[in-house]
């Protein structure tokens, strides 16, 4: 079965297949070798083809660019890892919006981030969790959710448990994400002062 899923106005353009085996997910991954703009991921038999909107992108480069700047000011050594694909062969694999590695760089990142406008959050947590991603943040509805990995699964928390992360005030992060959709040097300036 083939899922196409799009939402009026955002140009975000999802195709989803379902009843698919690893090998198949690696033949279409193969095929879209090149291609540029689009994320891949499995879970479960599900084979998810991403192709992000400007205002998906928009989204994703001001959160990346605001947590970089608290990161730089705090003197925080990391690698940001982007939409490098993780991966737990034959069982899952995913394209995060932004990642990101605290001190030696790994194959699985301490962090992935998520935009949210198309495809729920709840089975990209699942995903996420079969990986061992240990914390996962969705920007949705104008919102951030975060999400900490345990021996149960993931538990919702109020802010980073990432040390590197802990002082981040995610009131201040939200309010300038949103503020950056319209007035990017405003929203820089509004969180550089906050976090002064």
């Amino acid at each position: 079965m083939i899922q196409t899923l799009e939402k009026p106005g955002n140009f975000d353009h999802v195709t989803v297949y379902h009843d698919r085996t690893w090998e198949q997910f690696k033949h279409i991954e193969k095929g879209l070798e090149g291609t540029p703009g689009v994320r891949l991921s499995f879970f479960e038999g599900v084979v998810e083809i991403f192709m992000p909107g400007l205002p998906h992108e928009l989204f994703r480069k001001i959160i990346g660019y605001l947590i970089e700047t608290f990161l730089f000011e705090q003197n925080v050594q990391f690698t940001p890892s982007g939409s490098v694909t993780q991966e737990k062969v034959g069982e899952a694999s995913a394209q995060a919006d932004e990642s990101y590695c605290f001190g030696s760089v790994k194959p699985i990142p301490d962090l992935s981030i998520e935009v949210i406008f198309t495809s729920g959050s709840v089975a990209k947590l699942k995903r996420y969790q079969a990986l061992g991603v240990p914390e996962v943040w969705f920007w949705e509805d104008g919102l951030f959710t975060l999400h900490r990995l345990g021996k149960d699964g993931y538990t919702q928390i109020e802010c980073s448990q990432i040390p590197e992360l802990a002082g981040l005030d995610m009131e201040l992060l939200t309010r300038c994400v949103l503020l950056g959709e319209t007035d990017w040097l405003g929203a820089v300036r509004t969180f550089k002062q906050g976090i002064r």
